[in-house]
């Protein structure tokens, strides 16, 4: 009972935690789409150029804006006659004067002295006349009107240009007096400058308040656009009428968008068709891959992507000096295939296609784009056994891209010439960000411990590595491994299971077998050591090639599939030879069973499963005295049954037809690879060695004739 309560617990741990990542996903993927209406109609297009949208029809009313540029020229033509207003700053003549007053004194003037009044009434009179900075006047074109504003008050007055003085031309005017003509030498020892400043002010605020006032004069609009009007059709030509038209409707929706009920109506509808694909993605998952939504790091990767790629595409698509297509969204299916199956990739490609089309207007164009692309992926990467098969299908997701794009501007522009050819080099730029699944597949395998296909045909290299030290030091057990692998592939690909994945764990299966080969019989050469040991000893190290093997695993960084064979091919199970012969040799003796047995665990996955199968019926087969189909029947059938009956394979998911088909599949192999032939009835071995040696004496008298 307690057994079954923990499986109903961790069944509702399972669908509470999957529920989450759906809600998570949409959650993230709803907050990262444009939420603009702008961004659901993109009006972005050329005058001349042909529609490539949906037909547009009018919402609501709205006003037809004239363009910026022309808004803009309008309102340079009525600034021309607009006049700079200044304000006259009193305080500025005041302290100048006031600091000539004490400055001017005997001592320091001299004979200029006896004239400090007339000096005084100058200078008055200058900042009277007004003095302005001289940068700013020199800005000033020469027909400029000014309007000063005394005292920051209401009223002004217009003055000329040319009754504004400089400070140098200030300067100027006191050394032309003429009461102090013969007094100049001494005027310029005094220098006069320091009193001189500019008490003409240029006021912003009002000069800008008056420039805000002209540019509202000018009309924005040319004309007003009616609830429900048609705007422009597919197809149709985008005349300059049609284009102000569009821009004014993307302007005022940009408005609307400020509007709150309006965002929450977005809102809920990007909310509701995430989360409804998602759902079908994850009904996908449950009816057609229950074994990856069963496992955490397959369903954590899937939805990752899913995901991220709308995000990213979301965040671009808010930036239109960058392309969207840019975003290589040919990578999920490229990853997914590699990782796992065609089908899924295809379902999650599509997924993440249909809903990063929710951010744009060009969903048609958009959507067969990516679908080509990504289909051309899945079928680049069908036989996937080297590295370089992932540069060869990114460079068919470029060309057929191109080309998918190229035919739907034929059907939209009705032209022979591509409009932009510079656009293709997008599509290039997107071949080359491919590449970058390369060094991603590295990152998923160590992310979520993942193998890959590739790694997979990498570890089967015989030639290199630990294999090539497995064929070296112990030749019989690389042979037994190589037979295994061909057996357990066979049987894989029969049922439905991982074929490469199983053959590349039967090679490795036994490399612990390294440390001690002389004490396995297929490395032995007429001497056996056990004959030296006790039981226990003999066990020992017969059991201890498990945990070996796992060291030197973890020494050369196998991936963690490939231990778990080297860990689960014996299972749980005993070394039966040692323990038996222990067992008759001690009757009256309680024996230690786990002193005889393996660490396990048993098989959980349907390749360890075969691996198992394979790697005892493969282990057992040499010791058969006469090769014939029913001694290989029975061998196969006793040590499988067997297998099955003491609980093996309770923990993994293989049906009893999967074992049917491995037994049959094993037979048919093992009468290939010990060459049985078929007792005829009446037929003894006699006869059948007679028969032989007739058939043998014919062939050389065949070739002896052929030679002659």
């Amino acid at each position: 009972m307690g057994f079954f309560f923990d499986n109903e617990d961790r069944t509702w741990r399972n669908i509470l935690t999957r529920s989450l990542l759906v809600i998570v996903s949409t959650i993230l993927i709803v907050w990262a789409l444009p939420k603009k209406a702008s961004s659901s109609f993109d009006f972005d297009t050329n005058i001349g150029q042909p529609w490539k949208g949906n037909t547009v029809i009018a919402k609501f009313r709205f006003s037809i804006l004239k363009s910026d540029e022309a808004i803009a020229s309008e309102r340079e033509e009525l600034l021309k006659n607009f006049q700079p207003y200044y304000k006259v700053d009193k305080n500025v003549s005041k302290r100048a004067v006031e600091e000539f007053d004490k400055a001017f004194t005997k001592e320091n003037a001299g004979d200029l002295y006896a004239h400090k009044s007339h000096l005084y009434r100058l200078l008055c009179q200058l900042y009277d006349k007004r003095i302005m900075d001289g940068r700013e006047y020199a800005q000033l074109t020469a027909d400029t009107i000014m309007i000063i504003n005394e005292d920051n008050s209401k009223s002004a007055s217009p003055v000329e240009k040319s009754n504004i003085l400089t400070p140098i031309q200030a300067y100027e005017n006191i050394f032309v007096d003429t009461d102090l003509t013969k007094l100049r030498d001494q005027l310029s020892r005094f220098d006069l400058n320091k009193y001189i400043r500019p008490n003409l002010i240029y006021d912003v605020a009002l000069s800008e308040a008056v420039k805000e006032e002209i540019a509202n004069k000018v009309i924005v609009s040319t004309g007003v656009v009616e609830k429900g009007e048609k705007i422009v059709d597919t197809g149709d030509k985008v005349t300059e009428d049609t284009y102000m038209k569009l821009q004014s409707l993307k302007k005022e929706m940009e408005s609307r968008s400020q509007n709150k009920q309006e965002t929450y109506i977005l809102l809920i509808g990007q909310l509701i068709t995430v989360l409804m694909l998602i759902i079908l993605f994850t009904c996908y998952l449950i009816i057609f891959r229950s074994n990856y939504f069963s496992k955490p790091r397959h369903i954590l990767m899937l939805f990752s992507m899913i995901t991220l790629f709308p995000i990213m595409y979301s965040i671009l698509v808010k930036h239109p000096v960058l392309n969207a297509y840019i975003i290589p969204f040919a990578m999920v299916p490229m990853l997914t295939r590699v990782f796992l199956d065609s089908r899924t990739a295809f379902i999650t490609h599509t997924i993440i296609i249909l809903i990063s089309s929710i951010a744009i207007s060009y969903r048609f164009e958009f959507i067969v784009i990516e679908m080509v692309a990504g289909l051309t992926a899945i079928y680049a990467l069908n036989d996937m056994s080297k590295r370089a098969h992932l540069f060869q299908a990114a460079f068919f997701v470029t060309i057929c891209s191109a080309i998918s794009y190229y035919a739907i501007q034929l059907i939209q522009n009705d032209q022979l010439v591509p409009a932009d050819p510079l656009f293709y080099m997008v599509f290039v730029s997107n071949g080359i960000l491919l590449l970058l699944a390369y060094p991603l597949m590295f990152v998923i395998e160590k992310l979520f411990g993942f193998t890959s296909v590739i790694t997979l045909f990498e570890l089967s290299d015989s030639s290199r590595g630990l294999l090539r030290q497995l064929s070296e030091v112990a030749p019989g057990t690389f042979t037994h491994s190589t037979t295994v692998g061909n057996l357990a592939y066979e049987i894989a690909n029969k049922i439905g299971a991982n074929g490469l994945l199983v053959r590349t764990g039967a090679l490795y299966h036994d490399i612990g077998k390294m440390v001690n080969p002389v004490f396995f019989t297929e490395n032995q050469a007429n001497v056996n050591p056990h004959d030296n040991l006790t039981e226990k000893e003999s066990a020992a190290i017969i059991t201890s090639h498990v945990l070996e093997g796992q060291k030197l695993a973890e020494k050369y960084n196998l991936p963690a599939t490939i231990k778990d064979f080297i860990l689960t091919h014996h299972g749980l199970g005993v070394a039966k030879y040692f323990y038996l012969k222990y067992q008759n040799a001690h009757p009256d003796e309680k024996v230690d069973k786990d002193l005889f047995s393996y660490p396990g665990p048993n098989p959980f996955t349907r390749e360890q499963a075969i691996l198992m199968m394979a790697d005892s019926v493969e282990a057992a087969s040499r010791s058969i005295k006469e090769y014939n189909e029913e001694n290989i029947r029975t061998l196969v059938n006793r040590i499988i049954d067997s297998q099955v009956n003491e609980g093996y394979f309770t923990e993994c998911p293989i049906t009893f037809l999967d074992i049917a088909t491995a037994k049959q599949v094993l037979i048919e192999r093992l009468k290939s690879i010990y060459h049985t032939r078929i007792q005829y009835p009446g037929q003894n071995e006699r006869e059948t060695i007679t028969e032989e040696r007739t058939i043998r004496f014919r062939r050389n008298k065949n070739k002896k004739k052929r030679k002659g």
